[in-house]
């Protein structure tokens, strides 16, 4: 069962669970939602761009750009869709991060993992320090 919590559009308690407005606001979505798509449908406005679409509909660009993000709005059928990399803000059409962003963690996971490279070799030469054996001679 859901857990309670506030909207986090108009701050309305309701039941969480699946969704994650309340079901006033959820409906509200929906309406903006068939609105967008009415708009996208007719064959003048499918290479309209986010800011042009929420112009003529009256729907937030943030919420245009969640639609796309959902995979509600494909950008296959509208190319001039988009939506922001969750690093850097830059309009992506496809997947969670930009190109540069996902280089960048790829970079720092190379050098991580050629770090902990270093480390175990590191590591492993103390360790062949540590089982060799001098003996003292006794002198008397």
């Amino acid at each position: 069962m859901g857990e309670l919590a506030n909207c986090p559009r108009c701050h309305a308690i309701f039941m969480k669970g699946a969704a994650t407005v309340c079901p006033a606001c959820k409906k509200k979505e929906e309406q903006d939602f068939q609105t967008v798509y009415a708009f996208l449908r007719k064959k003048q406005n499918r290479t309209a761009t986010v800011q042009e679409i929420s112009a003529k509909t009256d729907v937030e660009e943030k919420q245009i750009r969640q639609f796309v993000a959902q995979k509600r709005l494909h950008p296959a059928q509208f190319p001039n869709l988009s939506y922001d990399c969750e690093k850097c803000g830059t309009s992506i059409t496809e997947g969670r991060l930009c190109q540069n962003c996902s280089q960048d963690i790829e970079k720092g996971l190379k050098q991580l993992q050629k770090n902990e490279g270093l480390e175990n070799r590191k590591l492993e030469r103390e360790r062949e320090k540590a089982r060799t054996y001098y003996s003292l001679k006794n002198e008397q």
